[in-house]
């Protein structure tokens, strides 16, 4: 605990090499090489202080979990944020009253790049921001799994009657990857697997081929009202209508 001590350097802890938790809040830190053993932090608390950029000093902290920095004079996003991408394990991360916390961006850029927070800036990251931080930096994406993901609507036409169902546009021919379009009629399953999981050049053709292969579900109703019994059968002494049974098939 080495909080509110005016301290501007703090020479090596590199002899502390199972430290875990780490206070050195409100003080006049600019350099934080003297972390550069401290490989099992799990929390640092940095905020308060005068840090201007933090490259190459805690990307090699795998083992953090949260993570104060609010109040400092850290002006880079992008680069601030390419420090914390190795930190699989960061939960809490505080930057606000940062110069690069007033970028429009900066909350949806965090979330996306530094997807195991939880608590960004004392405030729950919600499935919402996440959901609208894939859209803003992969559209495509978005849009692909928005459309395939299980449970979704699909709004591409299978060009075939099934059951009850209303398809009356003719399907498209997906355009397969530009990889297997080398290969001719040879069939997919005989190509290595590094080929199958080549994308395809137009997302629609994922979703298409998405809807030609969900499950097939079946139900059928019998009127058991109009289905004669044994002793009925044997009294009527003669031969029994067609059963009416009707089947509905659902893709």
């Amino acid at each position: 605990f080495l909080s509110t001590r005016g301290l501007r350097s703090i020479p090596s802890l590199s002899q502390f090499r199972r430290l875990r938790y780490l206070w050195i809040n409100n003080n006049k830190i600019q350099d934080l090489t003297f972390l550069i053993k401290n490989y099992h932090l799990t929390e640092l608390y940095l905020n308060n202080n005068e840090l201007t950029d933090i490259s190459g000093a805690l990307k090699h902290l795998r083992s953090l979990q949260i993570l104060f920095l609010h109040n400092n004079e850290l002006k880079k996003l992008g680069k601030t944020v390419k420090e914390f991408k190795g930190m699989t394990s960061l939960q809490t991360l505080n930057l606000f009253q940062n110069p690069l916390a007033y970028d429009p961006d900066y909350r949806l850029y965090v979330i996306y790049f530094l997807p195991s927070v939880q608590l960004l800036d004392r405030k729950l990251v919600t499935q919402r921001e996440r959901e609208s931080a894939l859209h803003l930096y992969e559209p495509r994406r978005a849009w692909v799994m928005q459309s395939i993901a299980f449970g979704k609507r699909v709004g591409t036409s299978l060009g075939t009657t099934v059951g009850s169902s209303r398809c009356t546009q003719p399907a498209r021919r997906p355009i397969m990857p530009s990889v297997l379009k080398w290969f001719g009629n040879v069939h997919v399953m005989d190509l290595p697997c590094s080929f199958c999981r080549v994308p395809f050049e137009d997302p629609e053709d994922a979703v298409l081929v998405r809807a030609t292969t969900r499950s097939l579900m079946e139900f059928s109703s019998v009127d058991w009202n109009k289905v004669a019994t044994c002793q009925e059968r044997r009294l009527k002494n003669k031969a029994a209508e067609p059963l009416e049974k009707l089947t509905v098939q659902f893709r």
